[in-house]
């Protein structure tokens, strides 16, 4: 008597979770409706105040001007980190939580802080130009840094599995930073509209033209550049293993410190002389940031090469095609595929194709961290609630990635096929041999 076959194909071996480690029920204060619910209302009350704080300098016209100048940069800029991040995409509400924490708690924790620091700062030394200087080079790169990182802190802590290296850390910090600067740049350019308005000046000699072209054309990247570094910090410690406490705990840290650094230098470029913030700008900020955007490309890329590396190990135990592995490392094939099942199949099998490639990035990804010994105790649990979903949309996705197979194979041969006799230079794929159970069925 024939027996069916099973729902899913064998699991492949996987590296076992830490001894001891065990499940404990949270207790009520770590349930997520209240962390949940604790957070919006920190958050809503901050945007309040910080929108009155804001409104109370600049005057109702001029807080409406600098928020409609303020906000060109912002699509710009997250589109930048959301395309760095199309590899492995985090999940929406976290970007929209660091947006909101850099917009309204840390801008409302710097705005704060910073003018109570310069105040005191001025009354102990009867000098308010020199507490300006130490305030703008000293005091405001510790808070502000330290406020925007908190928010990178606490995505490392509470949302661990969607920060899993140097590419979560800089789109974290770089969309906290983002929504710090809007705020800041509503303050300063409706304060400048409002000054221009005092001494009825306008044009391009204007003091809100200077301000625009200094904080929105030329240095737009500024804060998120700052932070990124954090950012950068908190990934190297996410790559890190249980056992490496030293690595964990010091890069975030280190981070943390070259970003103040570099925030300082900045701020206090306009002491360095006539030409300092040019200095500055042309001799710190651009290479900076060029060696910055080239590690955040090399570490997508790296990603996308652990994902050739590692599904392969899914291929051979059936859940998985042959193609798949090459199809998913190609930044140009999941494109392909995404696309071809949105104009067949509707916008919904192109988001599924979407989260099929996220869910096997993610795998990925998993499987090197466990390869390595650094697999944590919810490993397994992990490996087969991914496995599942992407199990669950195969029959959905095969079209999309057989296309996509046959589109951008190397010369013309789908990834995945057996190569002619004698071999071919260029061939990628994994034999059909090694894949039994390939669900695919060839």
């Amino acid at each position: 008597m024939a027996t069916s076959p099973p729902p899913y194909p064998p699991y492949p071996s996987y590296p076992p979770h830490p001894a001891g480690a065990g499940l404990r029920h949270p207790r009520w204060w770590q349930r997520r409706w209240v962390r949940y619910g604790a957070l919006g209302g920190l958050l809503a009350v901050s945007g309040l105040v910080i929108l009155a704080l804001v409104r109370e300098q600049t005057g109702t016209e001029g807080f409406l001007v600098g928020l409609g100048l303020a906000v060109l940069p912002v699509p710009l800029l997250m589109g930048a980190f959301r395309w760095l991040d199309r590899v492995q995409p985090g999940p929406w509400r976290n970007l929209l939580f660091a947006f909101a924490w850099g917009a309204c708690a840390a801008a409302l924790i710097a705005i704060v802080a910073n003018s109570f620091a310069t105040r005191w700062i001025a009354t102990a030394t009867t000098d308010p130009s020199s507490a300006d200087t130490l305030g703008a080079t000293v005091i405001a790169p510790i808070v502000e840094e330290s406020a925007k990182a908190a928010a990178v802190l606490m995505v490392f802590l509470f949302r661990r599995r969607d920060f899993t290296g140097i590419v979560d850390g800089v789109v974290i910090a770089g969309i906290t930073a983002t929504g710090f600067a809007f705020t800041e740049n509503i303050l300063y350019l409706g304060t400048a509209f409002g000054t221009d308005r005092l001494s009825g000046d306008s044009g391009i000699a204007s003091v809100t033209a200077a301000t625009f072209f200094v904080r929105i054309v030329m240095s737009p990247f500024a804060h998120p550049l700052f932070t990124v570094l954090t950012g950068i910090g908190f990934g190297v410690a996410a790559l890190g293993g249980e056992r490496q406490r030293a690595r964990r705990a010091l890069a975030p840290v280190a981070g943390l410190l070259l970003a103040m650094g570099m925030h300082a230098l900045w701020n206090g470029s306009s002491s360095f002389g006539q030409y300092g913030f040019f200095a500055v700008y042309g001799m710190f900020m651009v290479p900076v940031f060029g060696l910055l955007t080239w590690l955040a490309v090399w570490t997508r890329q790296r990603e996308l090469r652990t994902v050739r590396e590692e599904l392969p190990a899914y291929v051979y135990a059936g859940w998985l095609g042959p193609a798949e592995p090459f199809v998913l490392g190609s930044m140009r094939a999941r494109q392909m595929a995404r696309e071809y099942a949105a104009y067949h199949f509707g916008k919904p099998a192109g988001r599924a194709v979407a989260a099929y490639e996220a869910d096997a990035t993610t795998l990925a990804l998993l499987r090197r961290r466990g390869r390595r010994g650094r697999a944590d105790a919810d490993f397994a649990v992990r490996e087969r609630r991914l496995l599942t979903q992407l199990w669950d949309r195969r029959e959905l996705v095969r079209p999309a990635l057989d296309y996509a197979a046959r589109a951008a194979a190397p010369n013309g041969r789908p990834w995945g096929h057996p190569p002619p006799a004698g071999g071919a230079p260029g061939w990628y794929g994994a034999p059909a041999p090694y894949a039994p159970h390939n669900p695919y069925g060839g």
